[in-house]
């Protein structure tokens, strides 16, 4: 019988990335000033943002481990041969391709490009005890260092063209938005109206990037009681009159993603529920406005509650502000250093970008019931802040159908 191969090269096809290679190499040049940092010989990345942001190639796992191996001189991505030659195609540097013929070949493929008894840096927080054992077992590091704290620190701070990427996005995401307003009716159902968002921002992101894979764009968009939660899933339920509605459109544009949310009512508005919407909308405005360089996440934290709870709405409140933006999504990636919560003392700088998002959720029963929120995507300014969201909010504009 034949000897079949642990590993190979298959490249066939043109490449074509999101960015220009010369991204690419500040962002590794980057890492290799924090490699230098740490002491680190070779990296092994194994969560999909990190191998995204580092080679420009987003994965497919069904289970199957994939990887992305960077060294003083490398960047190689490590991926399964049911992908044939999509990963090269997508990935800046080079490509191997590992077989399932023989248990484990995913790791001696990583192991040809570390090499044995080196010191591996790798992202703790994505790295399973299962693929940490084996990591020891075949790398044989010499020492392991956790740089996921690190890296997201990197992904924090967006160059020119990541940004020009998100302002794409936020483009999109209002266009979702735009097309849902028209779909919104008494009597339709939410999945319908979902769809009309979705199908509209995937029309778009292929206008404006033809030569882009297109996956993973998708519409939450609630009714009624269904709004109390702020990703809760996409129903049949059948819009009434006086429904409160949550629009949320998300477009993905080579693994970033982007987000437009908004509060609306079908036809009326009652005056328990124009309240809150009320307060919400101010909170929104008032939080935009605090978003500036040199104002710790922490800070606008604080004055945010502090502003709810002067109208009494405090209790309501059910997570964060806001957070950073760039290649994360529903399933992957989170720059959780770049969170508007309590606990979070991040500084805002120029070239962060940030949402803007308070939420109140009024139980049943209760004046007012449901989910209020509003969402805009905000780059940090020398200055102050751009609003790249244009979609507009509040009640003039979202008492629909």
């Amino acid at each position: 019988m034949t000897e079949r191969p642990q590993q190979y090269r298959f490249h066939q096809g043109d490449r074509v990335l999101p960015f220009a290679t010369s991204e690419y190499d500040a962002r590794i040049a980057g890492l290799r000033e924090i490699m230098d940092v740490h002491g680190v010989d070779a990296c092994v990345f194994t969560s999909m943002h990190s191998i995204a942001y580092y080679s420009g190639f987003l994965y497919c796992s069904f289970g199957r481990p994939y990887g992305l191996v960077v060294t003083r001189t490398e960047c190689v991505t490590i991926s399964a041969g049911i992908d044939a030659a999509q990963p090269w195609r997508r990935s800046h540097g080079d490509s191997i391709t590992y077989t399932d013929w023989q248990r484990d070949n995913y790791w001696r493929a990583v192991l040809s490009v570390t090499g044995e008894n080196k010191v591996i840096g790798c992202e703790a927080d994505h790295l399973t005890l299962v693929q940490s054992e084996k990591l020891n077992a075949f790398l044989k590091p010499k020492k392991g260092v956790d740089i996921s704290v690190a890296v997201m620190q990197q992904r924090m701070h967006k160059s020119a063209a990541e940004i020009e990427l998100i302002r794409h996005g936020a483009n999109v995401a209002d266009v979702g938005g735009f097309a849902i307003r028209e779909a919104v009716k008494e009597g339709a159902r939410e999945i319908d109206i979902a769809m009309a968002g979705r199908d509209a921002m995937e029309l778009e992101i292929a206008k404006r990037f033809p030569d882009a894979e297109y996956r993973d764009t998708w519409v939450w968009f609630q009714s009624g009681i269904n709004t109390d939660g702020a990703h809760n899933p996409v129903t049949a339920r059948k819009l009434q009159r006086g429904d409160i509605l949550s629009l949320n459109t998300f477009p993905m544009i080579s693994g970033y993603y982007t987000a437009l949310e908004r509060t609306m009512f079908v036809k009326e508005c009652d005056a328990a529920s124009r309240r809150i919407w009320d307060i919400n909308v101010a909170a929104h405005e008032y939080g935009m406005s605090l978003l500036k360089p040199g104002v710790s996440c922490a800070e606008v934290t604080h004055k945010l509650n502090t502003f709810f709870e002067e109208h009494q709405v405090l209790q309501y409140r059910t997570f964060g502000y806001g957070h950073s933006f760039g290649i994360l999504s529903h399933y992957y990636g989170r720059e959780a250093g770049l969170e508007l919560r309590e606990d979070i003392d991040t500084v805002l700088e120029p070239g962060m970008v940030i949402s803007m998002e308070p939420m109140l959720t009024i139980p049943e029963g209760q004046p007012g019931a449901g989910g209020y929120r509003e969402h805009d995507i905000l780059v940090i300014t020398e200055d102050g802040n751009e609003d790249i969201t244009k979609y507009p909010y509040g009640p003039e504009f979202n008492i629909v159908g």
